[in-house]
Protein backbone atom coordinates (compact mmCIF):
# COMPACT_ATOMS: atom_id res chain seq x y z
CA UNK A 1 0.00 0.00 0.00
CA UNK A 2 1.27 3.34 -0.66
CA UNK A 3 1.65 5.80 1.88
CA UNK A 4 -0.73 8.75 1.92
CA UNK A 5 0.41 12.85 2.43
CA UNK A 6 -1.66 14.89 4.52
CA UNK A 7 -0.99 18.29 4.50
CA UNK A 8 -0.89 20.24 8.07
CA UNK A 9 -2.01 24.07 7.57
CA UNK A 10 -0.45 26.33 10.32
CA UNK A 11 -1.06 29.75 11.35
CA UNK A 12 1.83 31.74 11.10
CA UNK A 13 2.01 32.81 14.82
CA UNK A 14 0.28 31.46 17.71
CA UNK A 15 -0.55 27.97 16.71
CA UNK A 16 -1.45 25.00 19.45
CA UNK A 17 1.75 23.65 19.72
CA UNK A 18 0.29 20.45 21.80
CA UNK A 19 -2.49 20.21 19.00
CA UNK A 20 0.74 19.59 16.76
CA UNK A 21 2.01 17.38 17.95
CA UNK A 22 -0.29 14.87 18.84
CA UNK A 23 -1.49 15.23 15.30
CA UNK A 24 1.98 15.12 13.48
CA UNK A 25 3.43 12.18 15.89
CA UNK A 26 0.41 9.63 15.34
CA UNK A 27 0.28 10.54 11.56
CA UNK A 28 4.08 9.55 11.86
CA UNK A 29 3.13 6.39 13.96
CA UNK A 30 1.08 5.59 11.41
CA UNK A 31 3.41 5.91 8.23
CA UNK A 32 1.70 9.19 6.68
CA UNK A 33 4.18 11.12 4.54
CA UNK A 34 3.71 14.72 6.42
CA UNK A 35 3.65 18.30 4.86
CA UNK A 36 3.03 21.35 6.67
CA UNK A 37 1.69 24.40 4.87
CA UNK A 38 1.59 28.00 6.25
CA UNK A 39 1.60 31.49 4.16
CA UNK A 40 4.53 31.96 6.20
CA UNK A 41 7.84 32.94 4.65
CA UNK A 42 10.04 31.65 7.79
CA UNK A 43 9.13 29.72 10.54
CA UNK A 44 5.71 29.59 12.16
CA UNK A 45 6.04 30.45 15.62
CA UNK A 46 3.86 28.35 18.32
CA UNK A 47 2.29 29.97 21.43
CA UNK A 48 4.67 28.61 23.11
CA UNK A 49 7.79 29.22 21.38
CA UNK A 50 8.39 26.32 19.03
CA UNK A 51 9.31 27.16 15.81
CA UNK A 52 7.94 25.07 12.53
CA UNK A 53 9.68 25.50 8.83
CA UNK A 54 6.53 25.08 6.37
CA UNK A 55 7.26 22.76 3.43
CA UNK A 56 4.62 24.25 1.06
CA UNK A 57 3.78 28.29 0.71
CA UNK A 58 -0.50 28.25 1.33
CA UNK A 59 -0.46 30.06 -2.64
CA UNK A 60 1.15 26.82 -4.05
CA UNK A 61 -0.68 23.98 -1.99
CA UNK A 62 -2.46 21.69 -4.82
CA UNK A 63 -4.97 19.36 -3.08
CA UNK A 64 -3.86 16.92 -5.56
CA UNK A 65 -1.01 15.63 -3.79
CA UNK A 66 -3.01 14.97 -0.78
CA UNK A 67 -5.66 12.62 1.31
CA UNK A 68 -6.40 14.90 3.69
CA UNK A 69 -5.99 19.17 4.86
CA UNK A 70 -6.25 19.27 8.83
CA UNK A 71 -6.33 22.83 10.06
CA UNK A 72 -4.54 23.31 13.56
CA UNK A 73 -6.05 25.96 15.97
CA UNK A 74 -4.39 28.48 18.18
CA UNK A 75 -4.94 31.86 18.79
CA UNK A 76 -3.31 32.54 15.80
CA UNK A 77 -5.60 30.88 13.66
CA UNK A 78 -8.65 33.45 13.79
CA UNK A 79 -6.59 35.78 11.64
CA UNK A 80 -7.71 33.29 8.83
CA UNK A 81 -11.06 33.33 9.30
CA UNK A 82 -11.67 35.57 6.66
CA UNK A 83 -8.34 34.27 3.86
CA UNK A 84 -9.37 34.05 0.44
CA UNK A 85 -6.51 31.87 -0.15
CA UNK A 86 -7.41 29.33 2.86
CA UNK A 87 -10.42 29.07 1.54
CA UNK A 88 -10.55 28.35 -1.92
CA UNK A 89 -7.88 25.95 -1.00
CA UNK A 90 -10.56 24.06 1.71
CA UNK A 91 -13.10 24.29 -1.43
CA UNK A 92 -11.17 22.44 -3.90
CA UNK A 93 -10.32 19.64 -1.45
CA UNK A 94 -14.45 19.44 -0.48
CA UNK A 95 -15.20 19.31 -4.29
CA UNK A 96 -12.74 16.31 -4.80
CA UNK A 97 -14.53 14.66 -1.01
CA UNK A 98 -11.19 14.58 0.55
CA UNK A 99 -10.67 14.77 4.60
CA UNK A 100 -11.08 18.10 5.75
CA UNK A 101 -10.40 18.00 9.74
CA UNK A 102 -10.08 21.30 11.79
CA UNK A 103 -9.87 21.81 15.74
CA UNK A 104 -10.54 24.47 18.50
CA UNK A 105 -11.45 27.83 16.69
CA UNK A 106 -10.06 26.52 12.83
CA UNK A 107 -13.93 25.16 12.22
CA UNK A 108 -14.77 29.26 11.87
CA UNK A 109 -12.53 29.01 8.43
CA UNK A 110 -14.43 25.63 7.33
CA UNK A 111 -17.70 27.92 8.21
CA UNK A 112 -16.42 31.19 6.54
CA UNK A 113 -15.30 29.43 3.43
CA UNK A 114 -19.13 28.22 2.50
CA UNK A 115 -18.57 24.27 2.92
CA UNK A 116 -20.19 23.45 6.06
CA UNK A 117 -23.39 25.73 4.97
CA UNK A 118 -26.55 23.67 6.76
CA UNK A 119 -24.23 20.61 7.61
CA UNK A 120 -22.79 20.29 11.46
CA UNK A 121 -20.26 20.79 13.08
CA UNK A 122 -18.15 21.27 16.25
CA UNK A 123 -15.51 23.95 17.30
CA UNK A 124 -14.29 25.70 20.78
CA UNK A 125 -17.50 26.86 22.90
CA UNK A 126 -16.03 30.63 22.77
CA UNK A 127 -16.96 30.35 18.62
CA UNK A 128 -20.25 28.37 18.84
CA UNK A 129 -21.91 32.07 17.13
CA UNK A 130 -19.32 32.55 14.55
CA UNK A 131 -20.39 29.08 13.31
CA UNK A 132 -23.62 29.26 13.56
CA UNK A 133 -23.38 32.57 11.88
CA UNK A 134 -22.41 31.17 9.02
CA UNK A 135 -25.21 28.22 9.05
CA UNK A 136 -23.93 25.52 10.87
CA UNK A 137 -25.77 23.36 13.51
CA UNK A 138 -23.68 23.75 16.39
CA UNK A 139 -22.96 19.95 18.29
CA UNK A 140 -21.35 20.22 21.77
CA UNK A 141 -19.50 16.92 21.54
CA UNK A 142 -15.34 16.75 21.64
CA UNK A 143 -15.24 15.12 17.88
CA UNK A 144 -17.60 14.93 15.47
CA UNK A 145 -17.83 13.80 11.93
CA UNK A 146 -20.12 15.17 8.77
CA UNK A 147 -19.24 12.91 5.85
CA UNK A 148 -15.41 14.01 4.74
CA UNK A 149 -15.31 17.17 7.19
CA UNK A 150 -14.16 16.29 10.55
CA UNK A 151 -14.29 18.99 13.48
CA UNK A 152 -13.13 19.27 17.16
CA UNK A 153 -13.81 21.21 20.37
CA UNK A 154 -10.04 21.73 21.93
CA UNK A 155 -6.51 20.41 22.15
CA UNK A 156 -7.48 17.80 24.99
CA UNK A 157 -9.54 15.88 21.66
CA UNK A 158 -6.41 16.15 19.87
CA UNK A 159 -5.76 12.36 19.97
CA UNK A 160 -9.67 11.55 18.90
CA UNK A 161 -9.79 13.48 16.57
CA UNK A 162 -6.37 12.15 15.18
CA UNK A 163 -7.73 8.97 15.20
CA UNK A 164 -10.91 9.58 13.90
CA UNK A 165 -9.18 11.06 10.70
CA UNK A 166 -6.80 8.29 10.26
CA UNK A 167 -9.99 5.46 10.38
CA UNK A 168 -11.39 7.77 7.88
CA UNK A 169 -8.20 7.80 5.64
CA UNK A 170 -8.00 4.20 6.35
CA UNK A 171 -11.10 3.65 5.02
CA UNK A 172 -10.69 5.31 1.81
CA UNK A 173 -9.16 3.79 -1.67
Amino acid sequence: MQKKSVVLFLAEKDFNEQAYLVIKNTLSKNLYNIFVCSDSTGLCRGGNGIKVKNDILLSNLNEANFAALIIIGGDGIQLYYNNLILHKNIQKFNAKKKVIAALCAAPVILAKSGILTNRTATCNINQKKELEKEGVIYNNIPVFQDKNIITAQQVINSQEFINNIINTLNKSV
